[in-house]
């Protein structure tokens, strides 16, 4: 799948495609059946089919303290598109100046000109422009003015199909992995490049393995019983994912004591998979304090996993 990053990397060739633009955030079932009739629309028309998506998310620029947390940053995105048959992946910066131009600059410079969209696919709530006026009306209005056709999502939706980014967020959110994954078609997963951290989980016995969380919200947050995918291969171990209160951690990060595992992981690329969970994150009144408890989350984390191998599938 080609990925463009920025407007500025649209090439002449990028002219003629049919087109879908959505947050895609997380691609659950819902997201796949628009993505699978998109597909189909595409290879009747032998264009690519593209998916254009906006970085940073509208909400992050304009409310980040309140914006939905994501359930899948732009890499996993990426790959998840992938995996469905996508051919482009547009990723166009949002800022204040794209949220500046006008609704006719974004259909006729954007859509028209540039893209040359032959089948746009977007939600009947879909607004861009300045002020928002941009709408599926005008999207219809154009659509007759310039030769596109224009579908809603709600069209391709599965029938009674209540699959919604935030209802897996709020799955999430619950500890209830088992109806997130329904939902989504897969295992939710946090992947990331492990990074070298203040190695204090050494020195109480638990060693861990770091990824920093560039999101300005994590859809989960406390210790978590996790499986691991390290290179094609599987383990078990305990997560932490937050802000690390006892040792006055300042960003968001997961931590992960790995079971059974030697060797170093600095720079490879891991995905961790929760399974349960099995407390809030909270301050402790020192490292002695956090060992014995984290001793509990080991002995806890174990006994789950034990437990509950039908939860391992991914």
């Amino acid at each position: 799948m080609e990925l463009i990053r920025g407007l500025n990397n649209l090439k002449a060739h990028h002219h003629g495609c049919v087109l879908t633009i959505g947050k895609f955030d997380g691609v659950h079932l819902g997201h796949q059946a628009v993505l699978d009739s998109v597909i189909k629309q595409a290879r009747r028309l032998s264009l690519p089919a593209t998916v254009m998506v906006f970085e940073p998310h509208p909400e992050e620029v304009f409310t980040p303290h309140s914006a939905p947390a994501r359930i899948s940053p732009l890499a996993e995105k990426y790959q998840l598109l992938k995996a469905q048959g996508v051919d482009r992946l547009l990723c166009v910066r949002f800022n204040a100046a794209f949220a500046a131009q006008s609704a006719d600059t974004f259909i006729e410079q954007l859509l028209v000109q540039k893209l040359g969209v032959k089948f746009l696919v977007v939600g009947d709530d879909f607004r861009f422009g300045k002020g928002r006026t941009g709408d599926f009306d005008r999207l219809q209005q154009a659509g007759e003015k310039y030769g596109f056709e224009l579908v809603s999502t709600q069209s391709y939706r599965m029938a009674d199909c209540r699959i919604s980014s935030t209802a897996v967020r709020e799955a999430l959110a619950d500890g209830n992995f088992s109806l997130a994954h329904n939902m989504l078609g897969r295992a939710f997963f946090i992947s990331g490049r492990v990074i070298h951290g203040e190695k204090k989980g050494r020195t109480i016995g638990f060693p861990t393995a770091n990824v920093l969380l560039n999101r300005c919200q994590t859809p989960i947050t406390g210790v978590f019983a996790v499986k691991l995918n390290i290179a094609g291969s599987y383990y078990t171990g305990v997560a932490n994912i937050g802000s690390r209160p006892t040792v006055n951690g300042q960003r968001k990060q997961l931590e992960v004591h790995i079971f059974d595992f030697e060797g170093s992981l600095y720079g490879q690329r891991i995905q961790v998979m929760p399974v349960a969970k099995i407390r809030d994150e909270k301050r402790f009144d020192g490292l002695d304090a956090l060992r014995q408890q984290i001793a509990r989350d080991v002995e806890q984390a174990q006994q789950v996993l034990m437990n509950n191998d039908d939860l391992l599938q991914v």
